[in-house]
């Protein structure tokens, strides 16, 4: 496999952090300029675009806490026992007091309670759009542990059906987003587009069509989707497919823990998911890269989930819309 370079954000973090450790330093130690404002700001920025590289950004958010926590701690123990009630305190303290709080803040909101993802790609249609900003529940399924993301304290269970956000099991910090079709123990199979699940074939009911333009190499290309409400053993929700596109794209399949578990052909799949994992798939059938292609995802990789569309600045009436 042909190793990849580092993106274009690494390298703008670089830049950032020059800039700004050389505006921190001609502000020569002036807590209220502007220059040393916008040299942290610039500083802080660069950072997170460098270690987002190598890491997610909730463990970027964990450093900051950490360095800034330990800059106060030394302050208090140390730094300010020797300097006078008259002495400015050094810029570094000064944000350091400024960043803690609000840093803590948003970590605790982030790993706890909810975060914001933005939906960049078709494979969710018709229920989910580009350009939707969604809100995702992280403490619908338990209370998790940062970091490892175990379960600590149960809540509910993930159920089939669900619309999920989830760490991709192929590409290290980057979160996808499929909805649930197969539990624990369950035995999948996609046929000639229709799933059976423990041997038991889904009901599909014809809803119409479902166009939209997709990007492609020589521009906008309009695809004509028949859509279907799929029963999802209880979860009624609709679903498109292409007829210009098989069940599964055989040479697209890669090799995942758990494959022996799966038989392909060009009718489609069958696979029998181990426990403590989960099988996740597209709402747009045929425009979605999911368990199909990377196999199960484990419970401990699910992050949440997606309850409500807040934003989505192409079009404003789907604001408030309730994802199911």
């Amino acid at each position: 496999m042909e190793a990849q370079g580092l993106s274009k954000w690494f390298y703008l973090g670089i830049v950032g952090i020059i800039i700004g450790v050389v505006m921190i330093i001609r502000a020569h130690g002036d807590n209220k300029s502007k220059a040393m404002e916008n040299g942290y700001l610039l500083f802080i920025l660069g950072c997170v675009g460098v270690v987002s590289e190598f890491t997610d950004f909730a463990t970027v958010l964990l450093l900051f806490i950490a360095v800034s926590g330990v800059v106060l701690l030394l302050d208090k123990l140390i730094w300010g026992k020797s300097r006078s009630d008259t002495q400015i305190k050094p810029h570094y303290v000064h944000y350091s007091r400024e960043f803690f709080p609000v840093v803590l803040a948003v970590w605790v909101l982030r790993a706890f309670l909810f975060e914001a993802y933005q939906i960049p790609s078709s494979s969710m249609r018709p229920d989910l759009t580009v350009g939707d900003f969604i809100l995702v529940s992280k403490f619908n399924y338990g209370l998790r542990m940062p970091i490892t993301n175990q379960v600590v304290i149960p809540i509910n269970k993930v159920e089939r059906g669900d619309i999920v956000v989830f760490q991709d099991q192929t590409k290290p910090n980057r979160d996808l987003i499929k909805r649930v079709v197969g539990l624990p123990g369950d035995t999948i199979t996609y046929i000639d587009k229709r799933l059976r699940i423990n041997g038991k074939s889904l009901t599909y009911q014809n809803d119409g069509s479902y166009d939209y333009t997709e990007a492609g190499p020589n521009g906008d290309v309009m695809i004509h989707n028949q859509r279907l409400i799929e029963d999802l053993t209880g979860v009624k929700h609709p679903i498109i497919v292409w007829d210009q596109v098989p069940p599964v794209i055989l040479e697209m399949v890669q090799d995942f823990p758990g494959k022996e578990n799966c038989q392909y052909n060009d009718e489609g799949f069958t696979c029998h998911i181990p426990e403590g994992h989960y099988f996740m798939m597209g709402d747009n059938r045929d425009n979605s890269l999911d368990g199909r292609y990377w196999g199960f995802v484990p419970d401990k990789a699910i992050l949440g989930k997606a309850i409500y569309v807040w934003m989505n600045f192409r079009d404003l009436s789907r604001v408030g819309t309730k994802i199911e």
